[in-house]
């Protein structure tokens, strides 16, 4: 870690695939646009971002008790479809002292009705969801603010 607050971005599975995967839903942006569009605003607000993507649960959770470990000041996790399946994310994100913000590129409330629980956002902090990759910016002040 640097002397600067760290934000660990946490991306599930498929996201891998951002840029490519059902651009109609999810824009056009990769994840690495969105990773460095996030390093250059973090810088811009005295933050250092730890960007990482997987696509399995026990991974995720691992880098949550990890983000615990190393005294994050927050992290902001898009669960991917896990975001509607999992009370193992859940009970990891209930188990740390470190706030979490769940992140969306389309809003599930306007998708299938299977979407529509967050297992996660029942744990997070706060739920940015529905603005593209803007998701991830809106989620960084926010994150910034705390």
């Amino acid at each position: 870690m640097t002397d600067k607050p760290t934000v660990f971005v946490l991306s599930g599975p498929n996201l891998n695939l951002l840029g490519t995967r059902e651009p109609e839903i999810y824009g056009h942006d990769t994840l690495n646009d969105i990773h460095a569009r996030l390093e250059a605003q973090a810088a811009e607000l005295g933050l250092r971002v730890e960007c990482r993507q997987t696509n399995h649960e026990g991974v995720l959770i691992d880098w949550l008790h990890e983000a615990y470990v190393a005294g994050a000041k927050a992290v902001l996790l898009n669960a991917g479809g896990y975001t509607h399946t999992s009370i193992a994310l859940h009970d990891a994100i209930k188990s740390i002292k470190v706030p979490v913000i769940e992140v969306h590129l389309s809003d599930p409330m306007q998708r299938e009705e299977f979407r529509h629980i967050s297992y996660v956002g029942m744990a997070a902090v706060a739920h940015f969801a529905g603005h593209g990759a803007n998701s991830y910016t809106l989620a960084l002040d926010a994150a910034a603010r705390l």
